[in-house]
């Protein structure tokens, strides 16, 4: 199964797809302004930059629940001779900071009714904040996954029933008491790719793994050298907004 996907799209193909669309951080969304008189105000240090994620316990995860996202994630995206699977890239990481954060408890988006089943394109239209989902969730795969085999955790269990599970949950074919199994997996699939891409300045993309697979540069400021490039492989190695660990100056 490494570097295997569902009915034999490989992981490659999956990731490069996706990194088709734009990811940005579901935290910091974009809002606009009107301005007259043809002046724009700017204050220096008005901005708000993200804050670096830093390694240490889990934020918003339980010990269980972590064990479990990390499986799920592996699994979505599995190691391979390519990169990193989702687990070592952080992905589990980026979905926990992200959940303590604003994304978690829908801060800056819209909550209130009512609430309908929008087009694919509208996203999510719920009254369940994500943190809520991915709570009742777990719990609810927990038990699932407990009550079909032998009482083992998700985590506990072997490659191929982690796949099964994940296939049944994707079709809507397990149905898991007290939430949406459908809604959970695309939560965490959308979450996990998010994970894998996002500047690693937000926990995941660990050693900039996704940008690697994909060939992409980073937070490069200039590309002006090589706008006329075609058909040519970037030669830089990528940079987070992190910058590079050769940047900084050791005493």
């Amino acid at each position: 199964m490494a570097g295997k996907l569902y009915d034999g799209v490989t992981r490659r193909q999956l990731l490069a797809s996706a990194a088709l669309f734009a990811v940005v951080s579901a935290e910091r969304p974009t809002f606009g302004r009107n301005y007259a008189g043809g002046v724009l105000p700017w204050e220096p240090s008005a901005t708000a930059p993200p804050v670096p994620v830093r390694l240490g316990p889990w934020l918003y995860f339980t010990a269980d629940e972590a064990a479990a996202v990390e499986a799920i994630v592996d699994r979505l995206i599995p190691p391979s001779d390519d990169g990193p699977g989702g687990k070592q890239a952080g992905c589990a990481v980026f979905i926990d900071r992200q959940l303590q954060g604003g994304f978690g408890d829908s801060r800056r988006l819209y909550m209130r009714p009512p609430f309908a089943n929008g087009t694919p394109s509208q996203g999510m239209q719920s009254s369940i904040l994500p943190k809520e989902r991915y709570r009742t969730s777990l719990a609810a795969l927990d038990a699932y996954c407990k009550a079909t085999f032998a009482s083992k955790s998700f985590a506990a269990l072997d490659a191929a029933q982690q796949d099964r599970i994940l296939s049944g949950l994707e079709k809507d074919e397990i149905k898991l008491k007290d939430a949406s199994g459908k809604d959970f997996f695309e939560t965490v699939l959308q979450n996990a790719m998010e994970g894998f891409f996002a500047d690693p300045i937000y926990g995941g993309n660990r050693d900039m793994a996704g940008w690697k697979l994909i060939g992409f540069p980073g937070a490069r400021y200039d590309y002006r050298d090589h706008v006329g490039k075609h058909n040519q492989p970037y030669p830089l190695s990528a940079v987070s907004m992190l910058g590079r660990s050769d940047w900084s100056v050791r005493g």
